[in-house]
């Protein structure tokens, strides 16, 4: 708003300095030197016309100015300036002659405004020139432009301290004044690379701007993937330095919103909103997947920028009935946040999530050149699928699931602070199924082979009823020692590391069959894999193979040898060999299946011997399911 003063009284001087030009026909040279006076004993800035002045009479009066430089009495490069390639003010003779002379058309070509951001609250960083008393006369005080223009503007925000700055380039505008007193400005912009456009209709009283309530219209529309829309309306006020902003409604994108803010413009901007929506969603870009499938490759190394946060202190409070972050659904949702000193911290509190509810803290300081991330959570009861499918893109887990992080990481990309993270983990999953994988016919795989990668088909699955794991988190490597898969069908313990900043992992996994589909309550004994399987390499696409001497060198070798030490990959009964005679791997996986279901039969066709500690018992067919559907279950056939 103080540029709108500034702006009525430069326009104020040209007039004056017109009529002088009119009446007297004074030379260039004299009009620079009016031109300057004026305006500074009127807005307290000083202005430099380094380049020509014109003055045209026809076909109506008019000054144009050239190189115009606006800026403060002995400020120095650290401080804000205004830099015009081109000012040219139109006039409309009748108005000169009738006593209330008007400016129809001031057009302001390749202006650069430079300002500095401050990263203290100290005092103001705008100039202040002189105000005129609050029973100004209304005539006097009235705004005198019919229209202006901007085109090709550009400002610049640098950081005086370190040098850096950020460039809002391509600013088009037109602001227009109508009988009513209505104000109306569009324009567009291109911050970034995101072409920008806005609409901004205000109708301030008459008198001073001070102290009274703005009637204000504003519309933001951001083009490109994804495009956004704002539209807002409330009642401004002028107080000071500070803008007031109450009744504030409107809708972000299809979110309607309501509630208040204030910016306080006396030196780095303190800015407070409170804002409660019906659906609030950001839209943020596609998560990148942490599924084995797309893990092959690495993570971005795109710089994060999160030095604004130095310059600007804010008190956020946010709250939706709905939010959305990119395919993840949260409701309802309240954030508290608050920015000083260049750190952020934001805190959200019982946010429901797919029938349960997350809780958490995030902090991230930009004081420094490498900044600093820090993220307390716990997540309960929340299904996982849909979570970590739309939060990371992670699709493989499913059922009901809590978990725990305390990290910190520092870095100015994803791969630098994923690289760094350090803290624990926890997680434990209930009742679901691990999806796209076939666990028990993994196993089956490992006794004639190796495997190269997780075998994914998604017409497979691995049910669960409890997958459970803590990790400790040293510079990206998160160590576990108690990995536990436990399913209808499958028992499996694990410990290792997975290096998280190069998408690697190195476990030693003890799998087992359960010939049983009664889950973690069931009493079967597990068959285990005679000796443990290493996973590592890749996580989208590991080597696994039992933990065999010289099994990678020479696969064949290796495997004839277990079958030569009679214990096979299945339990003490031994997988067999085709060569020799005796049961094969076919037939005594047939007779534990059958120990599992209480039905045991020897290979030969005899009733096996009970165990020491069961009396011998007949077949139960109405209690436990057939072979076949085991062998389906298991295998996939």
């Amino acid at each position: 708003m103080r540029a709108l003063k500034i702006a009525g009284a430069a326009a104020t001087c040209l007039v004056a300095i017109l009529i002088v030009l009119v009446v007297t026909g004074a030379h260039s040279g004299f009009v620079t030197s009016l031109v300057q006076d004026r305006i500074a004993r009127e807005t307290g800035y000083r202005i430099a016309i380094k380049g020509r002045t014109e003055i045209g009479v026809w076909p109506s009066p008019s000054l144009t100015l050239h190189n115009v430089i606006l800026d403060r009495p002995g400020s120095s490069a650290s401080d804000g300036r205004l830099a015009v390639g081109e000012i040219r003010a139109g006039f409309e003779l009748a108005s000169l002659l009738s006593g209330a002379p008007k400016i129809s058309d001031l057009a302001i070509d390749h202006p650069t405004l430079r300002l500095p951001m401050l990263r203290e609250r100290a005092g103001s960083s705008l100039p202040v020139g002189p105000t005129r008393p609050e029973n100004t006369p209304d005539n006097e005080a009235a705004f005198p432009i019919e229209r202006m223009t901007v085109s090709n503007g550009t400002i610049v925000f640098f950081d005086p301290q370190i040098g850096t700055e950020e460039t809002v380039g391509d600013i088009n505008a037109s602001v227009t004044l109508g009988a009513d007193r209505k104000i109306n400005i569009t324009g567009d912009a291109r911050p970034g690379d995101r072409p920008l456009t806005f609409t901004l209709a205000a109708t301030p009283s008459a008198g001073p701007l001070g102290r009274r309530n703005i009637p204000t219209e504003l519309t933001l529309e951001v083009s490109g993937s994804p495009a956004h829309r704002l539209t807002a309306k409330a009642e401004v006020r002028i107080n000071g330095d500070t803008l007031l902003v109450n009744g504030l409604s409107g809708s972000l994108d299809d979110g309607k919103f309501n509630g208040w803010a204030s910016v306080d413009l006396a030196g780095k901007p303190l800015v407070k909103v409170d804002l409660d929506f019906q659906r609030l969603g950001l839209g943020a870009p596609p998560p990148q997947p942490l599924a084995p499938k797309a893990g092959a490759q690495p993570w971005s190394d795109t710089a994060i920028d999160v030095s604004g946060l130095n310059y600007v202190d804010a008190q956020v409070t946010i709250s939706a009935a709905e939010l959305t972050i990119g395919e993840a659904r949260f409701a309802p949702a309240s954030v508290e946040a608050a920015i000083a000193g260049g750190v952020l911290k934001a805190t959200f509190s019982n946010l429901g999530a797919y029938d349960g509810q997350a809780n958490g803290v995030l902090s991230i300081d930009a004081k420094g050149s490498n900044p600093s991330y820090a993220l307390k959570t716990d997540v309960t009861g929340v299904r996982a699928l849909p979570l970590l499918s739309g939060l990371a893109g992670f699709d493989n887990v499913d059922g009901r699931m809590r978990a725990t992080a305390d990290v910190t990481g520092t870095g100015v990309s994803l791969r630098a602070i994923l690289s760094s993270l350090t803290g624990t983990a926890s997680i434990d999953v209930r009742d679901g199924a691990i999806r796209n994988l076939n666990i028990a016919k993994m196993i089956r795989a490992l006794t004639s082979g190796t495997l190269s990668g997780w075998q994914e088909r998604p017409d497979q699955a691995t049910d669960l009823s409890q997958l459970r794991a803590t990790a400790t988190i040293a510079k990206g490597q998160a160590v576990t020692n108690d990995l536990f898969l436990a399913g209808p069908l499958v028992r499996m313990t694990a410990a290792g590391t997975v290096d998280i900043g190069s998408k690697t992992l190195a476990f030693r996994v003890e799998p087992k069959l359960v010939m049983t589909t009664e889950g973690q309550s069931g009493n079967t004994d597990p068959v285990g894999l005679g000796i443990p399987v290493i996973v590592q390499g890749p996580w989208s696409e590991p080597l696994i193979y039992p933990d065999v001497a010289g099994i990678l060198n020479d696969p064949a070798a290796a495997y004839a040898k277990l079958r030569e030490l009679g214990q096979g990959l299945f339990g003490q009964s031994g997988a067999g060999d085709p060569n020799k005679s005796g049961p094969n791997f076919g037939e005594t996986l047939d007779s534990l299946i059958r120990q599992g279901l209480g039905a045991a039969t020897a290979p030969d066709g005899q009733p096996s011997p009970a165990r020491p500690s069961q009396e011998p018992s007949a077949p139960s067919r109405d209690k436990q399911p057939p072979v076949d559907e085991i062998m389906k279950q298991l295998f996939g056939r």
